[in-house]
C-alpha cells in the first residue's frame, strides 16, 4: 500500500472478506476459538475441498492463520484487528453483534498430558497473560515468563529454575480442544499443575484425566486470579 493508492491494498482484502462462504468462516472465528477446515466447511455450507481453497485465500490476505497441533490443523483469525474490522462491517450492515455457537464438548478442568486444560487451564493462561506474567512470541506458540511473572510464580511455590533447566520446551500456548483457545503447556505448565495438586487446590480423578477444584482451590483462584467470579 502507498499513500497515493491505498485501495491497492484494501480492495483485495475486501474481496476476500466479501465472498459469502468466506465471510461465514471469518465470523465463526470471531469468538477467538480455533476451528478445523472441516468445521468451517460445515459453517460455510461448502465441501471440504472448497473450504480449503477459501481458507488459503484468507490466509494469503493475512485474515486467518493456521495452528498445527499433532495431526490437526486449526484456523483462527490472524490478529485482533481482523475481528475489529469484522465487527465494524457488521455494524455498517445493520446487524446485531455476532454471537457464535460455543463448541459442544466442554470440560471444566482436566489434564492435557501433564498440564492443566479445559476452562480452568485457559483461565489460568489468560490470568497470567493479563497480569503481564506471560509473554507470547508473535506468530508462534512459544511463551516465556517475564521477570515479574517468574517472581510471582516462585512466590506461589513454582520451581521456575527447574522447569527452565529441563530438556523439554519451557512453555508454549497449547491449543485447548474443548475451549479452542490456549492453555499453558510445557515444563512450566506441568509445574503449575504440580503446584495446584500440592496445595490441594485441585484433586486428580484416579480413573480419568479430570481435575476437580476443591473448595479451597475455588477460594484461592477467585481471590488471586478472579477465576470463577
Amino acid at each position: 500500500m502507498t499513500a497515493h493508492d491505498p485501495d491497492a491494498a484494501v480492495a483485495p482484502i475486501a474481496a476476500a472478506i466479501g465472498e459469502p462462504a468466506r465471510a461465514r468462516m471469518l465470523y465463526c472465528l470471531i469468538d477467538g476459538r480455533a476451528r478445523t477446515s472441516t468445521e468451517l466447511a460445515v459453517v460455510a455450507g461448502v465441501t471440504p475441498s472448497t473450504a480449503s481453497v477459501h481458507l488459503q485465500r484468507l490466509k494469503a490476505r493475512q485474515l486467518v492463520r493456521v495452528l498445527a497441533q499433532g495431526k490437526h490443523r486449526y484456523y483462527t483469525l490472524d490478529r485482533p484487528d481482523v475481528a475489529a474490522a469484522l465487527e465494524a462491517l457488521n455494524v455498517v450492515a445493520g446487524g446485531d453483534t455476532f454471537r457464535p455457537t460455543a463448541p459442544l464438548a466442554l470440560r471444566a478442568a482436566r489434564m492435557c498430558y501433564d498440564h492443566v486444560a479445559g476452562t480452568l487451564g485457559v483461565s489460568l493462561y489468560d490470568a497470567f497473560t493479563a497480569r503481564g506474567w506471560l509473554s507470547r512470541a508473535r506468530r508462534s506458540d512459544a511463551c516465556d515468563l517475564t521477570a515479574s511473572g517468574a517472581d510471582a510464580l516462585e512466590a506461589l511455590g513454582v520451581d521456575v529454575a527447574a522447569a527452565r533447566g529441563g530438556r523439554r520446551r519451557f512453555a508454549f500456548a497449547c491449543l485447548d480442544w474443548s475451549e479452542r483457545r490456549p492453555h499453558l503447556g510445557g515444563a512450566l505448565g506441568a509445574a503449575v499443575l504440580r503446584l495446584l495438586v500440592r496445595r490441594r487446590w485441585v484433586d486428580q480423578d484416579l480413573d480419568s484425566r479430570v481435575l476437580r477444584l476443591t473448595a479451597s482451590g475455588q477460594r484461592e483462584l477467585r481471590a488471586r486470579f478472579d477465576i470463577g467470579r
